[in-house]
């Protein structure tokens, strides 16, 4: 199965014998560099390039073109050679006036490493370029004997020179072996006129979220619209995106970057460039200088035909560029640890060595060389954590009331909307890097998943210091925060609750929602209250289903409300049979395709007694907490994101506003 890498992660590699196939939107300069263990070169012959494409190991084309194909054999690498670098360049530099100028015109990159003829071990798009006229995008690096491949995809504006000279050639050298490589390229490269450029395609209004996630226990997480998944991917699906495949266009490339943004306002994630090593030095004062400072965030920085989608974009583009440049920082540490403890062994290899002044200066630079590691690392978080911290300052107070916190003023002003939402807000999503950092977790309406709230102990730190009857209320309260969400992003009569509280122990919590008449009816309670809600909405879904598959939905029964129904369970399975347990896990299955969600207010551990019976139900809901917990995580590079769920506004004042707009349009 190939991975699909991002920007800084790396993979090992099973095979020596390798092939790299590129594929780009318009003809480009393919080669590859071959540096020490420190990342640097030691002259122009350890680069190869259109006018020089064979060194021992490694075959790059002779000419600029959409389709390339390196050839590798790393056993066959010179001993010195310990990182090689796959780069693309722009051929416009060699004179060929039709070339496009910068890899933000095209559509992104892609390259492919894999056996040569054969499957591909491990895919990379180049996502998030613009001004630059080349990149470095590949790196294969030796570690502990071994082989991996790492996404790097550092670009430079000042182009192929300015990377030479990066990677430590002389300014004067580095420019020369650029002319003449793309010199090389382009007299034999197809013309502008037979290649057009490919048009990049971006996705329709509806935009699709990150991957959903999973939980610890196996159920499903957080869908990810700004939002990681828990434990194992799922289905995109799971997200409630409805994203449209672009049409198809002779000649032209899909645009695989997610979203479309705008990369001006915001610095690519920091990568490390040479295995992992942190940021490079700055270059000689006599090389070409870097690019600016980005440019002041603004809101609405993204693809969209609408503001809320743009935002919608824009807050999902956050969520990644966090997850991105913290998978780069911490690759980092993790490469400066490695490197220290090698450096130790091979110092301390020999046993006369282990002890005095040899032994402490070597214990001394490998943890000079680590310190000095690490603050170039956490250097380029911090700017990059600046950069996201101040489009979230930016983005926050631009957010329509379905995507912004309950203490948002734009709550003051509410009015129920004349179309349903495109997503809504359940929570913020954060890492321990920056904690003060919040992303919005957005996930997309209509749910294609239900919702479930634990009210039991998950491990937290939270949930581990409450008591159990604190955390059922505490999670009744958040299922009526939720509930009165999910209402509000709807039209006036486009969604109807139904609640169950078999107990009575919610009755404060819900007390709000049916004072303000959300409700069709007071919370039923006990089991027969508990059989009359499932068998109504068992009824609406069967009829609807049979009506939508025969084409007869105009042949409904007057009483099947078509409007989406939001059922919210309390404290199951208290007051639940088996007859109802069976019902449940139906409007769970089947509910959500016809307009049918579930809000479960539960503790997993007071369903133990129907054992595996209800895994497909945990699985098929997206677990939420009422207090702050870890169990959220981003099967693209590892995260544990800590999730912090909705906390009701203080005095009331948007909330009571809220709840009296919704109470009028229903009276």
């Amino acid at each position: 199965m190939t991975a699909e890498l991002v920007r800084g992660q790396n993979l090992p590699l099973p095979h020596t014998r390798l092939e790299v196939r590129v594929s780009a939107g318009a003809p480009v300069v393919c080669g590859a560099t071959l540096a020490d263990a420190e990342g640097r070169l030691s002259g122009a012959g350890q680069v190869v390039h259109p006018g020089a494409p064979r060194l021992p190991g490694v075959e790059v084309p002779g000419t600029a073109a959409m389709e390339h194909r390196l050839v590798l054999d790393l056993d066959a690498l010179a001993p010195e050679a310990h990182r090689l670098t796959v780069l693309l360049a722009l051929p416009g530099g060699g004179g060929d006036p039709g070339a496009p100028a910068h890899f933000g015109a095209l559509a992104p990159p892609r390259l492919t490493v894999g056996v040569p003829d054969g499957d591909g071990i491990a895919t990379y798009t180049l996502t998030g370029l613009d001004t630059e006229s080349a990149v470095a995008a590949l790196e294969l690096y030796r570690r502990q004997g071994a082989w991996k491949v790492r996404a790097v995809g550092q670009g430079y504006a000042d182009g192929l020179a300015a990377m030479l000279a990066d990677q430590g050639l002389p300014p004067m050298t580095a420019g020369e072996l650029a002319a003449a490589a793309l010199a090389a390229a382009v007299p034999t490269a197809p013309p502008a006129t037979a290649q057009p450029a490919a048009t990049p395609l971006t996705p329709g209004p509806a935009v699709t979220g990150p991957p959903p996630p999973r939980t610890a226990d196996g159920g499903s997480a957080a869908p990810t619209t700004a939002v990681p998944l828990d434990r194992a991917t799922t289905d995109p699906a799971a997200t409630g995106a409805t994203a449209r495949p672009p049409a198809a266009v002779p000649g032209a490339t899909i645009d695989y970057s997610h979203p479309r943004r705008s990369t001006a306002s915001r610095p690519a994630p920091a990568v490390e460039r040479a295995a992992g090593t942190g940021p490079r030095p700055p270059a000689p004062a006599s090389a070409p200088a870097p690019a600016t400072a980005p440019a002041v965030p603004v809101a609405g920085d993204a693809a969209g035909w609408t503001m809320d989608e743009r935002l919608y974009n824009q807050v999902w583009g956050m969520f990644e560029d966090l997850a991105r440049t913290t998978a780069a920082y911490r690759s980092a540490i993790d490469f400066a640890d490695s490197r220290r403890e090698q450096e130790l062994d091979r110092a301390l290899a020999d046993p006369r060595a282990r002890i005095g002044s040899a032994g402490d200066a070597a214990r001394a630079a490998g943890g000079a060389r680590y310190e000095e590691l690490s603050a170039r690392a956490r250097e380029t978080l911090d700017r990059d954590l600046a950069q996201l911290t101040a489009e979230s300052e930016a983005v926050e107070p631009a957010l329509p009331p379905a995507y912004a916190r309950w203490d948002h003023p734009v709550w003051l002003g509410y009015r129920p909307p004349a179309e349903p939402a495109m997503a809504v807000r359940l929570g913020d999503l954060r890492l321990p890097e920056r904690p003060e950092l919040r992303i919005p977790m957005l996930i997309r309406l209509p749910l294609e998943r239900g919702l479930w709230i634990d009210s039991g102990r998950g491990g937290s730190a939270g949930s581990l210091m409450a008591d159990a009857t604190e955390l059922r209320r505490l999670a009744a309260g958040t299922a009526a925060l939720h509930a009165v969400r999910l209402l509000a992003a709807h039209p006036p009569g486009g969604c109807a609750a139904h609640l169950l509280d078999p107990g009575g122990s919610a009755a404060s919590a819900f007390a709000s929602l049916t004072a303000a008449g959300l409700v069709s009816a007071p919370p039923a309670q006990g089991a027969a209250g508990v059989t009359a809600v499932l068998d109504r909405l068992v009824r609406r879904v069967e009829l609807v289903r049979m009506a939508v598959r025969g084409g007869a939905t105009d042949a409904l029964p007057p009483d099947i409300d078509l409007a989406d129904q939001l059922l919210v369970v309390n404290d199951f399975p208290y007051g639940f049979d088996d007859r109802s347990v069976t019902r449940l896990r139906y409007l769970a299955d089947e509910g959500p395709a016809v307009g049918v969600h579930l809000l479960l207010v539960a503790d997993r551990a007071d369903a133990a007694a129907y054992g595996p019976l209800l895994d497909p139900l945990w699985s098929a809901l997206l677990r939420l907490t009422p207090v702050p917990d870890e169990h959220l995580a981003d099967p693209w590079v590892g995260h544990a994101w800590t999730y912090e769920p909705p906390t009701a506004p203080a005095g009331g004042g948007a909330l009571a506003r809220v709840l009296g707009e919704l109470g009028s349009t229903r009276r």
